[in-house]
């Protein structure tokens, strides 16, 4: 056995601890049912990996997060990362609301129907503004603080809402009207601080993902 592979198995024995992942909800469901995890702890037994479940951008200088799995633009140019997917966005609907009220077959009809959209905590989401520009007179039936929220919601046959691809094409109760849509698309990234990139414990699970993008990509694309 050579020396290098002796000092990373050492590495591997001694690194330890908690090292916490920001992401929103679906995806924590999402990766927790593929083998990814369980790679992760035979590779680091020690490390356990704390999952902090928001739709929302959470602040890494508080302290609450070492790593963040996000989708769409950043204006935190502390952080560095790497992109590890496509985020793709598309409208969907329920059976139920298209017999009840007809399907959209173009953007220019979507002032028409009802929707479901973000509640006043994300106001900047790139959802809540696209659909402001191109239907700005949409009727907004239901509000929600997640997209969770928004897929049960449209599930329901509330309205529709655009949804990321990975979710909606999932979902055998929805079906897809529009898209992608392009002014949506996003890229999804792994990101920390320069400081925390070097702690071994954030260093394992972020050069880990990043030798699993094959597989982390299709869970976070569809």
């Amino acid at each position: 056995m050579d020396t290098l592979t002796q000092r990373f198995q050492s590495f591997q024995r001694e690194v330890s601890g908690v090292v916490r992942l920001t992401c929103p909800e679906p995806l924590m469901y999402r990766i927790t049912h593929s083998t990814l995890l369980d790679r992760f702890r035979a590779r680091y037994p020690g490390l356990e990996v704390e999952f902090v479940m928001s739709d929302k951008y959470l602040d890494f200088s508080n302290g609450e997060v070492d790593i963040a799995l996000r989708s769409g633009d950043t204006e935190d140019n502390a952080l560095v990362g790497r992109k590890v997917g496509d985020s793709l966005w598309a409208v969907y609907a329920s059976p139920k609301y298209i017999a009840r009220r007809g399907q959209p077959e173009c953007v220019e009809d979507l002032e028409r129907p009802e929707w479901v959209g973000f509640d006043e905590t994300m106001p900047n989401h790139r959802a809540t503004l696209w659909l402001r520009q191109v239907a700005p007179a949409a009727h907004v039936v239901a509000r929600n603080n997640s997209v969770l929220g928004l897929v049960y919601s449209v599930k329901a046959g509330i309205g529709l809402a655009p949804l990321p691809t990975a979710l909606g094409d999932a979902e055998p109760d929805l079906v897809r009207v529009l898209g992608p849509i392009p002014e949506l698309a996003r890229i999804w990234r792994l990101l920390t601080t320069p400081e925390l990139r070097h702690t071994p414990r954030v260093a394992a699970l972020f050069d880990f993902l990043v030798d699993e993008v094959d597989t982390l990509r299709p869970i976070i694309t569809g």
